[in-house]
């Protein structure tokens, strides 16, 4: 899966001088540079811990919609979150015949502004400690800080920690977390 995602994603990313000097502020991701003039996809393509994100992209067809103007804030489970999930629900979120279930996964980690760390701290604190966050895909994730540290939590409980924050990219922002977020029932 990880070279066909590669693979399908080739032709995206060309590394140019001038983008070298823009990834000089970003952090890295999954050994890769991220580039702040390359969009989402392209940027994501080149992380070795966003694999299973990239073929999930693929796959739900929401390639071309991350590839958008935006702007957009991600937040990037890595392949160890995925792992994460119970065995077998990957694969089969993968076919065909479960797209919908998968686009409403997806969609559920992605929120139509660019939202910098600093400004989803202040939204917590202006809240009074939380702040629930509306995604593109209608569920409602919950945002505190802890220690300096941002966690989200999502429609079933479960709890993702920002592991990497403020990767900046043409049409929005990238957050990797350490869990999938998943919407109610």
């Amino acid at each position: 899966m990880k070279t066909v995602a590669r693979t399908l994603f080739a032709g995206c990313f060309a590394l140019a001088t001038a983008g070298a000097a823009l990834a000089q502020d970003n952090p890295m991701v999954g050994g890769a540079a991220m580039f702040a003039d390359k969009n989402i996809v392209e940027n994501a393509v080149n992380s070795a811990d966003h694999t299973t994100l990239v073929a999930a992209v693929q796959a739900a067809g929401l390639v071309e919609t991350l590839q958008g103007a935006g702007p957009f804030t991600v937040f990037a489970p890595t392949n160890a979150a995925f792992g994460g999930l119970p065995a077998g629900t990957v694969e089969t979120l993968l076919k065909p015949e479960n797209k919908d279930m998968l686009v409403k996964i997806l969609t559920c980690h992605v929120v139509g502004a660019k939202a910098m760390a600093a400004d989803v701290q202040k939204m917590v604190m202006d809240d009074g400690g939380t702040h629930v966050i509306e995604t593109l895909g209608g569920c409602k994730i919950t945002a505190k800080v802890k220690d300096g540290m941002v966690t989200l939590t999502d429609e079933t409980g479960g709890v993702a920690k920002v592991t990497i924050a403020d990767v900046v990219q043409s049409n929005g922002v990238i957050h990797v977390i350490d869990k999938v977020l998943l919407p109610k029932g």
